[in-house]
């Protein structure tokens, strides 16, 4: 399998930082280009970061993406559904692969806020590579 595009949806959670690294470490070693994808959800009711920090936010990671060595490009798209959104950006920027972090997440709260990464799994046309978050596994906490 060649790689040459790969999709990183970010949300700017606690294991974005991980996931980034992980993408770009991945589209460095393959020579494929990276384009970390926000999708901008409308949430009247929920607090979040303003515009300005989302681009501060992403500038950062496309700089420490880059710094694998990766060509790297950033998105912003507006939607009601991120996992249609990332689809749709796989097939517009001709996607070999996507990386997208799970958060684990169960029960009541999978039920309310559904699973993104469930439904990118589903119905991408690409291959979906799913990045369990260091935090539920545990996989990238330092040892004392």
């Amino acid at each position: 399998m060649t790689l040459t595009s790969i999709l990183c949806p970010i949300d700017f959670s606690e294991a974005t930082g991980p996931l980034v690294a992980y993408a770009a470490a991945l589209a460095a070693g393959t020579g494929a280009r990276l384009l970390l994808l926000h999708v901008l959800e409308q949430q009247p009711m929920l607090a979040g970061p303003t515009d300005l920090n989302l681009a501060q936010q992403l500038a950062g990671y496309h700089a420490s993406a880059e710094k694998t060595g990766a060509q790297v490009s950033t998105a912003i798209v507006p939607g009601t559904d991120a996992a249609t959104e990332i689809v749709a950006a796989a097939q517009r920027h001709a996607a070999d692969m996507i990386v997208i972090g799970a958060h684990g997440r169960t029960g009541l709260t999978r039920f309310l806020m559904g699973s993104t990464a469930e439904g990118v799994v589903r119905t991408a046309a690409c291959v979906t590579l799913l990045v369990k978050s260091p935090t539920e596994s545990g996989a990238y906490r330092k040892s004392a």
